[in-house]
Parts: structure tokens; C-alpha cells; sequence
């Protein structure tokens, strides 16, 4: 059994890894890169030569190159040693055209231009745009800066390795007194009161593991997932955390804050984060915070997106296996009989009809004839705003469950053994309890993980009609919007999701079917 998962595990491993590459390639190599500035409002307003450079910068955020500028080139000379401040400030500034160049400076873009190009960088320089002879056109100034295009094999070993962000105390570049790790019994962001906590300095996050009486209790952000930076749809926050962060209006409650500042808040001090020299930039973080950790998130009355997607998932869930079992049951027993009949319509009617047409069906039905909520609506407390959603997205999983369950009883009631067992004087009832309903029931069992798993990922056209603010929406924003790092954020999680679901499967139908065996006997 062990070698058989693990052998499935890697299987599994390689299959994301090529699955990530093709979409990889798929975006970044089939598709226009000039796609991601369809919706960028910024775009139509710069020209000229800045507006080169904007598409550069923005083609290595979006992931597509590495570009350096002349002043990036500069900066790391200094960081390194090999040039100091003051000759920086005296080449910093390069001439609107080669030929205005100093001696000095045009020597540090000969340096520039030449290690660059050993590097394999394209490097580019353009003149100024003028207006009139002596004016620069808006947009206009000179540009040096060099690109190159990331090949896939690079692109994905940067991916995965940064899927996992390991805090270390070390994180922190500047000079910090007291770096390192504290265990503290009593958490200062409830005043003293004990609660266990571990607080990094010089770590990115401040706590590193905390309690409270949020599930699951209990916190931690020494590993933190990362599965790539959204720049339109969330804004530069992380795929992972978009997909689990609270919605919803702010909960404000008394704080003291570290500074002993008192006021309500909706600050989660928990999740501070470090930002160099804040506090010196910005004084309302002066007034708070004693140290540069103040990038805090702010708590909301609402579940994530995550969150909405598996509660409707699993109530669908629920729902359909409840009324799904004891129908596939029935028609088996009642075969060709009024009870099967009318479930074969069903059957055929959620097959044959598009799913749009009946969620729109049981939508106006629902509200109109019964007068249910149409609309998800985070503000408000009425739990019957789920039920629609929920029986919209359990109608084809009761169908399928009915199909199914209805083929693999008539399947065993028509074997060899059902029919030795009623000779050997069984009742009908032990014959279908213990030996058709059981086996029937196995194929059915290993679907369980992959329904539950599959709920994390929401349902795309049940969530845009009745408006969940859920996951599912998330991967067709991303594609519209041409955000490439949630659209491969999003494959990744779909495709973890489906190799776990998969193997879950094959242990739940072995443990509930011993005779089933994963491992292998030589002969």
C-alpha cells in the first residue's frame, strides 16, 4: 500500500509540474504578451518612450522577462561595493542621445551594454523624443535598460521553489537590535493575558505561531504558500491569500495597540508583516506601532472566497447524496417499474439540458413561486439565501449519483454469486444488504474525496448567477482580465486538488472493500 501511494504521489508530482508547464507555455509564449494592457488604465496614458518602458516593467511583473534599467545596473554596483555614492549621483544622468554623454558616464554604459550582453540581455537605448529641437516631448526622456526572455525551464524552477516561504530571521536586511525568536506565555495583543505565542524580530511576519478562538485555534505564518501575485484582480496580493481571506465589512472592536495607543480597529495585529522605514514615512503608524511591523490585514464579518465555495460545495454535497442513494436504490429494485421510469426522465433532462438553463430555472421558480433570496448578499443573516445554490448545484451530482448507483446494483444483482446466494437459501434481504448494496456501493465511495475536494474550487456558472462571492468566479476573472499569475495560481491549486482527491479515493474504496489491495507479490 505504501509503495503504491508513493509511486501515485510522484505520478501525481510529475503530472502538476507538466500540467503547470503547458499552461506556462500557453500564456507566455502562444498568446500576444500585449493582452495584459487590455485593461490597464495606465497604459493610454503614458507615450513615447515611457511607454516602452511602462511595458517592459510591466512584462517582467506579469513574469514574461527580466529587465534591468541603467539605474538598477547602477544601484547593484553600489550594494556590491564597486561604486560609490557620490560617482553614482555623477553617472546616474546619461545624455538625451550617445554623443551628450560625459567621458565617465558614457564608460558606465559601455560597462552596462557590454555585461548585460555577455548575460544574453538584448540591451536598448532610446533617444529623446524632442519637441521643437530643445524641448522633451511628454514621455519622451531617454531610456537604457536591457531584457531578456525567461526560458520555461527557468520560469518554472522559480515557480515551484518559491511555492513555500520558510520565515527566517534573517529576513529583515537593515540592522534591527535583538534579532531572533521569543516564546512569550502571555500574547500582548490580548494585554497580557495568557495566551502562548511565538514573536520573530527580523522575521517578514511578526507572529509566528499564536492562539485564539478563531477555527482552527490554532495560527501559524512560518510557512507561508504562495501560488503567485495577482495585478488586476486582487491588486499585487498573493493567489492563495485572495482565495482565503475574510470578505465583507470591517469588524471594529476596542485595540490597544503596541504603542499602548487605544481606539477601535479593525486591525489584525496577528498578521503584521515588516515594512522598511514605515513608521518613519507615514505617522499614523508612528502613533501605533513601536517597530516596522505594521503591515497588518483587517478582519471582515464574512467568509473567504474559499470559504463560500466549499459551505454551498458541501450542503450540495450532502444534499445529493441524501436524496440520490435511496433514489439510485429504488429504481434498481422497482427496474422498468413508474418509480425507475421517472427517474430516467430526470437522469436524461439534467443531461440533455444545459446547466445555465435549469440554475436559471430553479432560480426564478425559487423566488418567485416561493419567494427565496436570489442573490448571495454578505450583509445579510437569512441562511435560506444558500438553498437556491445549493439545489442548483446538487441537481447533476443527484443525477449522476442516481445513474450510477441505479447500473452497478443492477449489475450485481444480475451475478453469478447473487444467484448462487438464493439457492443457498439467503433472503433477499441478506443478499442485498450484505453483498448488493456493498459492492455497488465501492465504485460510488472512491468519488467521495474528489466531491469534497472539488468544492474548494467552486462552481463557475452557479456562482455568477446567483452571485457568490466564491472561488469559482476566480479563474475566469483571471482569464478575462489576463492575470497570468492567478491563472496559473489557480491551475496549480485545481491540479493538487485533483491528484489528492484521486489518491484519498483509491484508500477510502480499499478500506471499505478489503479485498481490494494496491500492493504487488512477486511469483
Amino acid at each position: 500500500m505504501t509503495k503504491y501511494l508513493l509511486k501515485r504521489l510522484l505520478h501525481g508530482i510529475f503530472s502538476i509540474v507538466i500540467l503547470v508547464g503547458i499552461v506556462m507555455v500557453m500564456i507566455y509564449s502562444m498568446l500576444n504578451r500585449n493582452l495584459v494592457f487590455a485593461k490597464d488604465p495606465l497604459y493610454t496614458k503614458v507615450s513615447g518612450n515611457a511607454k516602452t518602458a511602462y511595458c517592459y516593467q510591466k512584462w517582467e511583473e506579469y513574469g514574461y522577462l527580466d529587465y534591468v534599467t541603467y539605474g538598477d545596473y547602477l544601484n547593484e554596483l553600489v550594494k556590491s561595493g564597486e561604486l560609490d555614492e557620490e560617482t553614482r549621483g555623477d553617472v546616474a544622468s546619461f545624455g538625451r542621445t550617445p554623443d551628450k554623454d560625459s567621458e565617465a558616464v558614457a564608460e558606465y554604459v559601455a560597462k552596462f551594454t557590454e555585461t548585460y550582453r555577455a548575460r544574453g540581455y538584448t540591451v536598448e537605448r532610446l533617444d529623446a523624443m524632442m519637441l521643437g529641437g530643445r524641448k522633451v516631448a511628454s514621455g519622451g526622456q531617454q531610456q537604457l535598460f536591457a531584457y531578456k526572455d525567461l526560458p520555461l525551464a527557468n520560469r518554472l524552477w522559480t515557480y515551484f521553489t518559491s511555492l513555500f516561504q520558510v520565515e527566517s530571521i534573517h529576513y529583515v536586511q537593515e540592522d534591527i537590535p535583538d534579532r531572533g525568536l521569543t516564546f512569550t506565555l502571555h500574547d500582548p495583543v490580548y494585554e497580557g493575558k495568557f495566551s502562548p505565542a511565538i514573536i520573530g524580530n527580523g522575521t517578514r511576519h511578526k507572529y509566528l505561531l499564536y492562539f485564539n478562538s478563531e477555527f482552527p485555534y490554532i495560527h501559524q505564518n512560518i510557512v507561508t504558500i504562495r501560488l503567485g501575485t495577482s495585478y488586476t484582480v486582487a491588486n499585487g496580493i498573493d493567489v492563495f491569500r485572495t482565495m482565503t481571506r475574510s470578505q465583507g465589512s470591517y469588524v471594529l472592536r476596542p485595540m490597544t495597540f503596541p504603542s499602548g495607543l487605544q481606539e477601535n480597529s479593525a486591525d489584525d495585529l496577528h498578521s503584521a508583516t515588516y515594512q522598511p522605514n514605515s513608521r518613519t514615512n507615514n505617522a499614523v503608524y508612528a502613533d501605533r506601532f513601536i517597530d516596522d511591523y505594521t503591515g497588518v490585514d483587517t478582519v471582515k464579518n464574512n467568509m473567504s472566497k474559499m470559504g463560500y465555495s466549499f459551505t454551498l460545495g458541501i450542503l450540495a454535497i450532502l444534499l445529493a447524496y441524501l436524496i440520490a442513494m435511496p433514489m439510485g436504490i429504488l429504481m434498481a429494485l422497482r427496474k422498468d417499474k413508474l418509480l425507475d421510469k421517472l427517474g430516467t426522465i430526470y437522469i436524461v433532462f439534467i443531461s440533455a439540458v444545459p446547466s445555465l438553463a435549469y440554475i436559471f430555472m430553479v432560480k426564478a421558480i425559487g423566488g418567485r413561486v416561493f419567494g427565496l433570496p436570489t442573490l448571495i448578499d454578505m450583509e445579510s443573516a437569512n441562511k435560506l439565501m444558500y438553498l437556491l445554490p445549493v439545489v442548483s448545484l446538487a441537481l447533476p451530482s443527484i443525477a449522476s449519483l442516481m445513474k450510477w448507483l441505479r447500473r452497478y446494483m443492477i449489475d450485481q444483482m444480475n451475478s453469478d454469486y447473487v444467484k448462487f446466494a438464493r439457492s443457498n437459501g439467503l433472503s433477499e434481504g441478506e443478499i442485498f444488504s450484505k453483498h448488493i448494496l456493498k459492492n455497488a456501493a465501492i465504485p460510488i465511495v472512491h468519488g467521495i474525496p474528489g466531491s469534497i475536494l472539488a468544492a474548494l474550487t467552486g462552481a463557475i456558472i452557479t456562482e455568477r448567477v446567483y452571485v457568490v462571492p466564491g472561488a469559482g468566479n476566480l479563474l475566469t476573472e483571471a482569464i478575462n482580465k489576463y492575470d497570468n499569475g492567478v491563472i496559473v495560481g489557480v491551475t496549480l491549486f485545481y491540479a493538487v486538488l485533483s491528484v489528492v482527491s484521486l489518491i484519498l479515493g483509491d484508500i477510502l474504496m480499499a478500506t471499505v472493500d478489503p479485498r481490494i489491495s494496491f500492493s504487488t507479490k512477486d511469483r
